[in-house]
């Protein structure tokens, strides 16, 4: 499948900014659009503004963005490429995927680590519950209380199985293609639970046919300022979200990662940046390639626990 190829340019203004001869191709393993990539970009467009540093981003969406992170991983580590990924491809899907045909931890150089997107436990209006206890008590006494996702394996599928295995009930996922219906069957009712990111679901929200209960993190969201964490409702430990990250081959100039996440850490703090990832119901993050790799390497550890015990797999 053929990518699709954005060039971000230099704006000059006065000669601050010299133009880089050879831009930086960063390839995105998810499709031109979706919140992956319009969230790399936002970042992107800031660093290309403030360095003058030419970016060319090439899409490979497939396979839950391993197809790209394999690409990525597989690049010539000239300092010239770079890939963005995610939770799914470099943290949870070396255990739903027998063979991702690349290993986060051996083929990938962490650069850093810039945007979280917390999950949030959201219920239908229509379910008689107002506060987390509430649910707690109402999966527990209602087995198989169906809870939608995005798909198998999604990081808001395995953050439902998180929730069940915390706190010790039983509920039915059930998969979605298309993010629509999903919501739709959220607010009727037919599917009353579910564990989702603030941008699928803000609407919804406001008109108040959907009620946020927590945000699965260790602080609240700006996005949602009212609605408590996981740990101030009582339930330690459960944090969960698609984070989402700067990498490079293996082997790539240290130079070149440093110079990255430096970039990375500048464009962050601008305040145009920070307000658009609120839109998001993202929290902003730069680690260095160091804590970044660590960071990657606990959470396939995590995860692995998660989805071995839930008995989670993709077929093949």
């Amino acid at each position: 499948m053929m990518g699709r190829w954005f060039l971000f340019g230099v704006l000059v203004c006065n000669g601050v900014y010299a133009q880089e001869a050879r831009p930086i191709r960063m390839i995105v393993p998810f499709s031109g659009g979706s919140a992956s990539d319009v969230i790399t970009r936002i970042v992107i467009e800031r660093i290309v503004a403030t360095t003058g540093q030419r970016y060319v981003l090439d899409n490979r969406p497939a396979s839950g963005g391993n197809l790209g992170t394999q690409m990525l991983a597989k690049a010539t580590p000239d300092g010239y490429t770079f890939g963005m990924s995610a939770s799914g491809p470099l943290a949870a899907n070396k255990t739903l995927f027998k063979d991702l045909g690349y290993d986060p931890e051996r083929d990938i150089q962490a650069v850093t680590l810039f945007a979280s997107l917390p999950n949030v436990v959201v219920v239908s209006a229509k379910l008689p519950v107002s506060n987390i206890s509430e649910l707690i008590d109402y999966v527990r006494k209602n087995p198989n209380v169906p809870y939608g996702s995005v798909g198998n394996g999604s990081a808001q599928h395995l953050a439902g199985a998180y929730f069940e295995q915390l706190v010790g009930a039983r509920m039915t996922h059930v998969p979605y293609r298309v993010t629509a219906n999903l919501v739709t069957d959220l607010v009727s009712g037919q599917a009353p639970v579910s564990f989702q990111l603030v941008p699928n679901v803000r609407g919804q929200i406001k008109a108040g046919q959907v009620k946020p209960l927590i945000v699965a993190a260790t602080r609240r969201l700006a996005a949602l300022p009212d609605v408590q964490t996981a740990a101030e409702a009582g339930i330690k430990g459960y944090v969960s979200a698609a984070w989402f990250a700067f990498v490079a081959p293996a082997g790539a100039p240290r130079s070149a990662v440093d110079k990255l996440y430096k970039d990375t850490a500048a464009a962050i703090t601008d305040q145009s940046v920070r307000t658009r990832f609120v839109d998001f119901g993202a929290e902003p993050s730069a680690t260095s390639p160091d804590e970044f790799s660590k960071y990657i390497s606990a959470e396939i550890v995590k995860w692995r626990g998660i989805i071995t015990k839930g008995g989670i797999s993709i077929d093949q």
